[in-house]
């Protein structure tokens, strides 16, 4: 790992806060220091139920939390396409929020859109207290200047549907409408996702069964897309140990209507924390054991003096899963100011589909 700070939709824990720390305090913290001593902001307790839609609003009390989507499309011709929007709201000190621009709260916004041949990002970052960033509950409306994810009219908290989802960078932009026809479906243990065996973790669901159709623009051109959507959310005070350094993350649309999200802790010692979800037709959401998660790393891309692994094959073996997976664009790297690699990916074996990697820490 690098002396620089790696972040991804799951990391802006720092930001502009660890800057000024140094690197070494932040890696002493663990990775981007999300391992970090979480005194004064409430912790993640197993049992806890989530409710909708208070829960797709912002958690202040909780020092990080995201809003998150990726799209798998494809245009006219049968061409793949991938597209993110990702909203990070911080809080940078414990405490009663205060209003205007004593608000303790930083939002940041990623975006980018992904064909093999072409990976467009962008980057906003926004204070919290003056209407520059935001979430409100209902109706639902997630935004960062004029990116936004907003509830239609009929939307349905238990869904998170209808959405329209639109962002934009200097070279590219896309506006999407997202549909889905069943109930979101909570991560872990009834929306508890452990990230160590020493009590780190988050509240997680995802809405991994939405329809996407829309258009994405690069410079003057159009492209009409459609495809599948997902969505997660997720927050915490404390979600890494110490030692972890980073993470390998899926999320994977089966052609037989089945999903699965799967991800790694790297430590510093070697060892790998597995967990994982699988997600029946119907929506059932049943955690994986940790022994039964093979993830190995078969094909490597050199970006910015970095080694990644762009290519997996991946075994869940009480499910009789065995999948190689490709990279869209094995360039999928977003070079923002907390650098990290996010793209479609497809894959093949046991079972077929397609869906989203995301790698950070390297």
């Amino acid at each position: 790992m690098s002396g620089e700070f790696h972040i991804g939709r799951r990391v802006f824990i720092g930001g502009s806060l660890l800057m000024p720390l140094g690197g070494t305090l932040a890696r002493a913290q663990g990775f981007a220091g999300l391992g970090g001593e979480s005194e004064g902001f409430a912790s993640v307790v197993p049992g806890k139920v989530l409710e909708f839609p208070r829960d797709h609003g912002p958690h202040p009390d909780y020092r990080i939390e995201w809003w998150y989507l990726t799209a798998n499309l494809q245009d006219a011709t049968g061409a793949a396409w991938g597209a993110q929007w990702t909203l990070f709201r911080q809080t940078v000190t414990p405490g009663a929020q205060q209003a205007g621009w004593a608000s303790q709260e930083i939002w940041m916004g990623h975006a980018a859109v992904t064909s093999a041949g072409t990976h467009r990002y962008a980057e906003k970052f926004g204070r919290g207290g003056v209407g520059q960033a935001g979430v409100d509950a209902q109706p639902f409306h997630a935004w960062i200047d004029s990116w936004e994810m907003r509830g239609l009219e009929a939307f349905h908290a238990k869904m998170v549907s209808p959405l329209v989802v639109s962002a934009s960078g200097a070279d590219f932009s896309y506006a999407l409408t997202l549909e889905g026809d069943r109930p979101l479906v909570l991560q872990g243990e009834g929306g508890y996702s452990k990230k160590s065996e020493r009590g780190q973790a988050s509240y997680y669901y995802s809405q991994p069964y939405y329809r996407a159709s829309g258009a994405i623009m690069l410079g003057d051109r159009q492209v009409a897309v459609t495809g599948r959507a997902w969505m997660d959310r997720e927050w915490s005070s404390q979600p890494l140990a110490s030692d972890q350094t980073g993470w390998d993350w899926f999320s994977l649309h089966l052609e037989s209507g089945e999903k699965v999200m799967l991800f790694r802790l790297r430590q510093k010692d070697g060892r790998n924390y597995f967990a994982g979800n699988w997600i029946d037709r119907n929506g059932r959401s049943e955690p994986l054991a940790a022994n039964i998660i093979a993830m190995t790393p078969t094909g490597f891309t050199e970006i910015n003096g970095r080694k990644l692994p762009t290519s997996w094959t991946v075994e869940i073996a009480d499910r009789g899963l065995k999948i190689d997976s490709v990279p869209l664009n094995a360039k999928s790297w977003m070079g923002t100011r907390f650098a990290y690699w996010e793209g479609p990916i497809s894959f093949r074996g046991s079972h077929s589909g397609v869906g989203y990697l995301e790698m950070t820490g390297y």
